[in-house]
């Protein structure tokens, strides 16, 4: 049984978290965005310095990125996937959420899978890929592979900001939101994907 019950107990709670040192920086509980019916859960890293102003993860250049490739694929963060992160506040200069960190938030990232019920998560970079799928997970080498971990698929692929930084790997993201769909076809009951056009 989750800790709570219902999206509104657990977004009131935790945004008076304080169970770790980035409560003291913060200016925003990035606690996710999408429908609460989603059967697709993007898991990205932790906000940065545009996220915790405007309080919504993937705002960015990156999160530009991400809804670009997300359209393209029929997926949109208002309408069919849900995006959340391993951390919900940011670590200062944007660097990596250390460990305890992200275990002083897995509760809550753990209570929104839990009410989510998603069919699919996607792992957004290394330090959520490691957290949900396996300690040693090497994005360059088994981005794009499904793996089958409680009752659901979960895939790790390339944050985006790694894909801003290098352009030449966006050839092989890309591929792995096109895998994503076809297993979204696959696996997902409920899912309508939208025409690619509506968003041109």
């Amino acid at each position: 049984m989750p800790e709570y019950t219902d999206w509104g107990s657990l977004t009131a709670a935790c945004l008076q978290c304080r169970a770790c040192g980035l409560c003291e920086t913060r200016r925003n509980v990035v606690v996710g965005v999408g429908p609460k019916t989603a059967e697709i859960l993007f898991i990205g890293e932790g906000p940065g310095e545009n996220e915790d102003k405007q309080g919504e993860p993937f705002v960015g250049r990156g999160g530009q990125l991400l809804d670009l490739a997300l359209h393209a694929v029929g997926l949109d963060r208002r309408r069919n996937v849900y995006i959340g992160n391993a951390v919900k506040c940011r670590p200062p200069q944007n660097r990596d959420p250390l460990p305890e960190e992200t275990e002083a938030c897995a509760h809550w990232l753990q209570n929104q899978i839990e009410l989510l019920n998603p069919k699919i998560i996607v792992c957004l970079g290394r330090v959520s890929a490691c957290r949900m799928i396996k300690p040693d997970f090497k994005v360059t080498r088994e981005h794009g592979q499904f793996f089958e971990i409680g009752g659901r698929l979960m895939m790790g692929t390339l944050h985006p900001a790694a894909v801003l930084r290098d352009p030449n790997k966006k050839g092989d993201w890309f591929a792995d939101f096109v895998a994503l769909r076809a297993k979204i076809r696959e696996v997902c009951t409920h899912t309508e994907l939208i025409d690619p056009a509506e968003f041109a």
